[in-house]
């Protein structure tokens, strides 16, 4: 069967790639480069033997059928085998899906406050504390590269860099308009607002992802203001960058050193072009398709967060969960509604390759 000969080619390809990897001949990019084709086969090859050992037992049960004194234990086997067949089979496809390339990436996020003044700007702040809390728990990185406070702990904006393998998988599906609706600390009358910040989750760009040429930029240094540790208004050391062609502006003044806010601003811009690109790319090949779970356009509503009900609705899969708190605080429950994305995402993919 064609299936299993491709099965037994990804078997092959990822015991190739161990070999040369143990042989000690390959290293640098290269070897990052087999490393990661190896850890994307790795995934795939439990979930392969699992169908191989499937497969092989209604084999042997079928020709067990023909023996009368094995005939009984043959039809109990092939009952089972055959029962957990199609769940291996759809995992099996759920595994060789193509994968995103940047999947494996950290991400850059940027958080930014919309309509609903002072409410919106502490709301941005939950959302950045939420996503905090839960890279922690993942054992991921935080780097702040640029934020905006307010005077009530709030930020009209926020953009920082999760450092991880894996993170913009998980975290892709967060880019869009989230909507809060409580009672503002600010109310005196204890009505409840409605307001809203802006996510964009991009994945973090290599060097070899996007070409920046000198000429196509513009850098700026100036002197850095508002929080930020003692430097701030002493040297100058903040950095804005204009990339001309895409009219795209980054500026980063958290670091220590003019040096340090560069390479942050270029990581940040490096990313919006990679980003910028991919979803060219993605609208040329994909016309006709709207994902069920979204463009990834931040404009897009795709979440509320309703504190007198303690609910979190996902507009994009219709998923309500009663955790508000649970999942302000980047627990089990953001896992739940993450996951729960990933899995329509693939299911869509399945329906659309059928």
């Amino acid at each position: 069967m064609i299936i299993e000969q491709k099965l037994k080619d990804i078997q092959a390809r990822a015991a190739e790639i161990e070999a040369q990897m143990n042989s000690g001949t390959v290293s640098g990019n290269e070897l990052t480069k087999l490393s990661k084709e190896y850890s994307r086969l790795n995934e795939v090859l439990p979930v392969i033997a699992e169908y191989f050992q499937t497969t092989r037992g209604i084999a042997d049960a079928t020709e067990m059928q023909h023996d009368p004194e094995l005939k009984s234990l043959a039809l109990e086997q092939l009952a089972e085998l055959n029962k957990v067949l199609p769940d291996i089979e759809k995992k099996l496809q759920i595994a060789l899906l193509p994968r995103d390339a940047a999947d494996d990436n950290s991400a850059i996020m940027e958080i930014r406050a919309g309509v609903g003044g002072e409410e919106s700007a502490l709301f941005a702040g939950d959302l950045f504390n939420q996503y905090k809390s839960y890279a922690m728990r993942q054992g991921w990185k935080i780097e702040v590269i640029e934020e905006n406070a307010t005077s009530l702990r709030g930020y009209k904006e926020v953009v920082f860099k999760i450092v991880g393998v894996g993170v913009y998988a998980r975290m892709k599906f967060e880019s869009g308009i989230h909507r809060v609706q409580r009672v503002p600390e600010t109310e005196a009358g204890g009505r409840i607002h409605t307001s809203a910040a802006s996510v964009a989750v991009m994945p973090e760009a290599q060097d070899i992802d996007v070409v920046i040429e000198d000429k196509d930029i513009r850098i700026d240094i100036f002197r850095a203001s508002g929080a930020g540790g003692q430097h701030v208004n002493k040297t100058d050391s903040a950095i804005r960058i204009t990339h001309f062609p895409s009219g795209i502006v980054v500026t980063c003044q958290n670091e220590r050193s003019q040096l340090q806010n560069k390479i942050a601003a270029m990581s940040v811009l490096r990313s919006k072009l990679y980003e910028k690109q991919r979803l060219e790319q993605m609208n040329a090949s994909n016309a006709s398709r709207k994902s069920m779970v979204g463009s990834g356009d931040r404009s897009e509503k795709i979440r509320t967060y309703n504190f007198p009900e303690q609910r979190v609705t996902d507009h994009r899969i219709k998923l309500t969960l009663y955790k508000l708190d649970d999942i302000l605080a980047g627990g089990a429950g953001l896992d739940e509604m993450i996951d729960a994305l990933i899995a329509a995402d693939q299911l869509e993919q399945l329906s659309n390759m059928e």
